[in-house]
């Protein structure tokens, strides 16, 4: 009897989230590129305000290497404008998030900005 009541519980929960409205910051995961899913995942989900990574960290989360220009050129990482050669820095914008470059040194340091905070405050569609 308890394991039926479990069973019908456990089964009603799961439809409920699978028709639940899901956050619209996941929906606005279709202006990420694919390639960069992984990193707005890894950014949206610290809890830390500044997280600094190295190049290295950043291509093992992406599962592949950044471009070169990444390497010689601020501009692609602080652009916060999406253009079709930007689509990128989306995957840090919408983790609410800002991108501060250290080229020589190889890190980029992504601090969460003043008025965007998917992490601690997610919106959800009504």
């Amino acid at each position: 009897m308890i394991r039926a009541w479990i069973e019908r519980r456990w089964r009603n929960t799961r439809n409920a989230q699978a028709t639940a409205s899901p956050p619209i910051v996941a929906r606005a995961l279709g202006a990420v590129p694919a390639k960069y899913v992984a990193l707005h995942k890894y950014l949206t989900e610290r809890f830390a305000d500044a997280v600094t990574m190295s190049f290295t960290q950043m291509e093992d989360v992406i599962g592949s290497e950044l471009p070169a220009v990444a390497r010689v050129e601020p501009d692609w990482w602080t652009t916060q404008t999406p253009s079709r050669d930007h689509l990128h820095t989306q995957a840090w914008v919408l983790a609410g998030r800002t991108a501060e470059p250290q080229l020589g040194a190889q890190i980029v340091r992504f601090e969460r900005g003043p008025s965007i905070s998917p992490t601690r405050h997610p919106v959800t569609a009504p």
